[in-house]
């Protein structure tokens, strides 16, 4: 499907944001690990979450659903064996999965998006599953993957955290199931410490013990343990909303998302204080971020590795601002759905931008009186660089035509609806 997105100088109106896909996804994983029922109120409903409630199904769990909430019973620590498991393109919910996998004799992960997923490399977390007795073939770190488990041994283990922090989480998740203690050293550095803090802080509420050391670089997990069945209310998700508030903000706006928790441990809740020093006129309270766009923005420089997720649509952001923006500390994007520094910024030059890139860094070098646009660019089959684009299109002369923007639904199946909705001219039309 194509996305044509028409010059709009004008967005008004208010939107609910919609529901964390890094929660549900989590929320999914400690209930299906659970022994007992637990409900899950307000989930996310895209490609990702729906990957995790496919998975934990075919490994037993029992899922019940309404418009509300999801009611799921766990296999705690006895998954039903099951040959193979199909992921779809979530990387995250592969990561978490491999883990909790090695309690299965001998499951596969297919490889189903070749182009996207079946690119992305899962070496650090296969180390770590091999030094706990684990036997695991794959290709050259890839999709295929197939775990060969049964018995995993906790004691002291070592993970990489230079290329993603969901190797640890996965880690974190299945640990406390294990008979013996486990003790898990970082090395090197650690991607995302703050999307850990989402990790640790729902293992907390599920009743499970971590011990973890203040700079998130070693960690004490008790052994024998095991997840309490419990009910989990999904807040808004601020990854997805970067784009809508960019949008917001690179127009003359009046725009209000709802469900935004100030004291959320989303990292990407900083996107709010990356528009704000950007000049943008915007409140945050009550859980709503209001904006009153004027077009006007000046260019910063800001440590993407906080807000990993909402970098891409403050790059686009970026692109109308007076002088030059910088965002560093952002190799990880490099591993995502596509290169996110790369690709990304290859199409957008074809809109017309000033960008330049660096191995962690993306340079932006504003155009205030807009970009010309008026070309059809490719997404890379990646939801992220899709809402991005879209904002850039939007404030575009001649307007963007995106490729592949279904894939949009990967994490915000609703996206187009809700710009649409307060204002912007986009068309979809099948390929």
């Amino acid at each position: 499907m194509k996305a044509i997105v028409k010059p709009t100088s004008q967005l008004q109106g208010e939107i609910n944001a919609l529901s964390s896909k890094n929660y549900t996804t989590r929320y999914l994983l400690i209930g299906a690990l659970a022994d007992g029922t637990s409900t899950i109120y307000y989930p996310a409903h895209s490609e990702d979450s729906d990957a995790m409630r496919r998975c934990v199904r075919d490994l037993g769990a029992i899922i019940e659903e309404d418009d509300e909430k999801i009611v799921i019973t766990g296999f705690g620590k006895n998954p039903k064996h099951v040959s193979e498991l199909n992921v779809g393109n979530a990387g995250a919910v592969l990561r978490f999965l491999m883990s909790t996998a090695a309690f299965c004799p001998d499951v596969t992960f297919v490889n189903t998006y070749p182009e996207s997923l079946g690119k992305r490399p899962h070496d650090d977390l296969i180390d770590t599953l091999q030094q706990m007795g684990v036997e695991v073939q794959h290709s050259n770190g890839r999709l295929p993957i197939t775990i060969k488990g049964g018995q995993p041994r906790g004691g002291k283990l070592t993970v990489s955290g230079n290329v993603s922090s969901q190797f640890l989480s996965s880690l974190l998740f299945m640990t406390p199931l294990l008979e013996e203690d486990s003790e898990i050293e970082v090395l090197h550095d650690l991607k995302s410490k703050i999307i850990v803090g989402q990790t640790l802080e729902v293992l907390a509420q599920a009743g499970i013990i971590v011990h973890a050391s203040e700079d998130l670089m070693h960690y004490r997990i008790p052994g024998g343990q095991s997840y309490q069945a419990k009910e989990y209310v999904i807040q808004g998700d601020y990854p997805g909303s970067a784009a809508i508030l960019a949008a917001a903000a690179v127009t003359n706006s009046d725009v209000r998302v709802l469900r935004l928790e100030e004291n959320s441990k989303q990292g990407e809740k900083a996107c709010v204080d990356v528009l704000r020093a950007m000049g943008v006129n915007l409140t945050h309270e009550d859980g709503v971020v209001h904006v009153r766009g004027n077009q006007k923005l000046i260019a910063g420089e800001f440590d993407g590795d906080h807000f990993t997720d909402a970098v891409l649509a403050m790059v686009a952001a970026a692109v109308f601002a007076e002088g030059t923006s910088r965002f560093y500390n952002v190799e990880n994007l490099r591993y995502k759905e596509c290169d996110r520094i790369t690709d990304y910024l290859n199409e957008l030059r074809k809109a017309g931008a000033d960008v330049e890139e660096r191995q962690s860094e993306i340079i932006v070098h504003g155009k205030p009186q807009g970009v010309t646009g008026g070309v059809e660019i490719n997404a890379h089959f990646d939801h992220r660089v899709i809402m991005a684009l879209t904002v850039v299109g939007l404030r575009s002369e001649k307007g963007l035509i995106i490729r592949d923007a279904h894939h949009v639904a990967k994490s915000y199946p609703q996206y187009f609806d809700h710009l649409r909705s307060i204002g912007a001219q986009v068309e979809l039309v099948n390929e």
